[in-house]
């Protein structure tokens, strides 16, 4: 199972199209979890095993906190740039 994943896991429900089935009526549709991420602008879905559910969630979760490490070093990183850039103008020539 890979390390990081980035996308959601949701559980998708739809109905099958068979006139004659249980999700005919709307109401109780077939559920199936999935991997939801985007790809070329374009929301792409990827059905999973119940095995390995649990493993791509915390893929996932493992994404998103790398994510959010990533930004709040790229914030402090621009922070810093912006601040020596305005220190350097505020220096008489």
């Amino acid at each position: 199972m890979p390390r990081l994943v980035r996308g959601s896991v949701v559980v998708h429900r739809r109905r099958c199209g068979k006139p004659t089935c249980r999700c005919a009526d709307g109401e109780r549709l077939h559920e199936a979890p999935v991997l939801s991420y985007s790809e070329r602008g374009r929301t792409r879905f990827l059905m999973l095993p119940a095995a390995d559910v649990a493993a791509v969630r915390a893929a996932v979760e493992r994404y998103r906190t790398r994510k959010g490490r990533l930004e709040a070093e790229g914030d402090a990183g621009l922070a810093a740039l912006v601040a020596a850039l305005a220190g350097r103008r505020a220096r008489p020539r």
